[in-house]
């Protein structure tokens, strides 16, 4: 293919992604320098479109970015009154009292929020500091300079044939180059994985491991809401076939955030994360809150759950990985939008360092250390054991030493040291011969959904006619190696229904309905060959949240 011709524009900082990391550190560039030229570039159609978070927000990275955020109005409008820990059997619970939990675990002070708004917000606080937000502009490609470090992105690429070639209405997109890129992307974005690669910044770290988090926005019977309520589970029903749990949150107007948590450590590919979604809501306690109700929301996106000892090297010459990009989520307060903004902030303030003092297109190391040795590292170093000792010894045992550790953590040392996480998610995977198949019930259409049902109400929507945006690296794995070993278990972990395996004149064929897809990544995660690369569609295109 001809090299494409486009136009550059010059910033001091390019970000790409306006989540909660990509925002604070636009607007952290701002406040230090009014005049600092600073570009942010967001997939979704508008900010806030492809947000997708729990979410009960710790707000110190807030105080710390905008501390007068109050006045200002950000949509955090919903205190934590309530926490509520049970361990779920088939029919019954045990409620886990909140005593004997580390202070770390507590959620007084903190609050029930839609992520999209608070995005939403932050980018209306970042344009009024002259920060230029683009919506609508996915980057499909690094640009790098001649001595290999990251001088750039290309954005806004559209109108691409199914084969990749030029369309009739086709635009080459642009070049946006900076002094510094900030790479902000949330969970498995598909340049941060290139950078990671090609700069090996993974290199004596653990491997980065992941959930797959499913939510539901419901509006229930007002006699049954009780705002500011959170309530998390786990066990049922699940059980010992995979790590997990839930969250129920009680936001205002008589809305419930209904959430479902996978570990994509799962060893039998029969497991079907979405179904075990929708069997949790038949669970007495959560189908007495239901009943009467209706699901209003559907979305899905993975979680990086490695923690402390798998973050990345985040910096690299000329750019620096920010939040869910290195992976920041504290994974027993399952919280990492804090840490997200004070990652956004730090880099910031890395990139005003350097810029003040004449250089570009170097290491931020600063930013580095800032992050591990700073509130983020000490955040995430007390609970750097708590997934591997799940993962290691199940759910029980977890509890009670996951525990001992974050208490004595809390004091200043470890029993335990700093554990490993061993295989990556794709290689836990093992062959169907070794496991039975589970049985699902079907769902009944009032408390729960069929997948593609579900999916519409993401507002799920790609360009048909564009290249598909999740490419095989070999055709032939999903029908000659993955169906019959592993049961063809594409078509059960998407929790949007892409992958299917079809039956035409006596041969399977595997089929991509890339259209359905909610940019979850899961797929790039949890394939056990590691062929499925996911890569950004043609820009807007994806779900289209309204408060997630």
């Amino acid at each position: 293919m001809t090299q494409v011709e486009r136009e550059a524009m010059e910033y001091d900082v390019v970000i790409v992604g306006a989540g909660p990391a990509g925002l604070s550190a636009a607007i952290r560039l701002k406040q230090l320098d009014p005049e600092r030229e600073v570009v942010v570039l967001e997939k979704g159609s508008e900010v806030g479109a492809h947000i997708l978070s729990g979410a009960v927000l710790d707000p110190c990275g807030l105080d710390a970015l905008i501390p007068d955020w109050k006045e200002k109005g950000a949509p955090l409008n919903v205190p934590v009154k309530e926490d509520n820990f049970y361990m779920l059997g088939e029919a019954g619970k045990v409620r886990i009292p909140n005593f004997p939990m580390p202070p770390l675990m507590n959620n007084h002070g903190n609050y029930i929020v839609s992520m999209g708004n608070v995005c939403r917000w932050m980018a209306e606080q970042a344009e009024a500091l002259g920060v230029e937000i683009f919506p609508g502009m996915a980057c499909s490609e690094i640009v790098y300079g001649e001595n290999g470090e990251v001088k750039g992105v290309v954005a806004g690429e559209f109108g691409k044939n199914p084969d990749g070639t030029p369309g009739p209405g086709y635009e080459p997109g642009m070049e946006l180059h900076g002094k510094y890129v900030f790479l902000s992307e949330g969970v498995r974005g598909s340049l941060s994985k290139e950078v990671i690669a090609k700069y090996d910044l993974s290199k004596g770290k653990e491997p980065q491991k992941y959930g797959l988090g499913m939510k539901e926005i419901w509006e229930i019977d007002p006699e049954k809401h009780r705002e500011g309520t959170v309530t998390h589970t786990m066990g049922w029903p699940l059980g010992k076939n995979a790590g997990g749990g839930s969250f129920i949150y009680h936001l205002d107007n008589n809305q419930v955030y209904v959430g479902f948590v996978v570990h994509l450590n799962y060893r039998n590919p029969h497991l079907y994360p979405y179904m075990e979604f929708q069997r949790f809501k038949h669970h007495p306690v959560v189908a007495d809150l239901l009943k009467g109700g209706k699901r209003v929301a559907y979305g899905a996106r993975a979680i990086s759950e490695g923690g402390y000892q798998s973050m990345p090297k985040m910096v690299a010459p000329g750019v620096a990985l920010l939040g869910c990009s290195v992976g920041m989520v504290n994974v027993p307060r399952i919280k990492g939008n804090h840490n997200a903004m004070l990652s956004g902030k730090a880099a910031a303030e890395a990139a005003h360092e350097a810029i003040e003092a004449g250089r570009a297109s170097d290491e931020l190391s600063n930013y580095e250390s800032e992050v591990r040795n700073g509130a983020i590292g000490a955040d995430l170093k007390k609970v750097r054991n708590v997934k591997p000792l799940w993962s290691k010894y199940g759910l029980t045992a977890s509890l009670t030493l996951g525990g001992l550790d974050m208490w004595t953590n809390t004091l200043g040392f470890s029993f335990f040291g700093t554990l490993g996480h061993g295989k990556n998610d794709a290689e836990a995977t093992e062959p169907a011969s070794k496991h039975a198949e589970i049985d699902y019930p079907k769902p009944d259409g009032k408390l729960s959904f069929d997948r593609l049902t579900n999916v519409s109400f993401s507002m799920t929507n790609h360009e048909e006619s564009q290249p598909a945006h999740l490419k095989l690296k070999d055709p032939k794995i999903p029908v000659e190696v993955n169906l019959p070993k592993y049961a063809g278990p594409s078509a059960r972990y998407c929790p949007a229904g892409v992958y299917e395996f079809v039956e035409k004149d006596g041969e399977q064929q595997f089929v991509i309905n890339f259209q359905n897809c909610v940019h979850c990544k899961t797929c790039d995660i949890k394939d056990p060959a590691q062929n499925i690369n996911w890569t950004t569609p043609q820009g807007g295109d994806g779900p289209n949240y309204p408060n997630m």
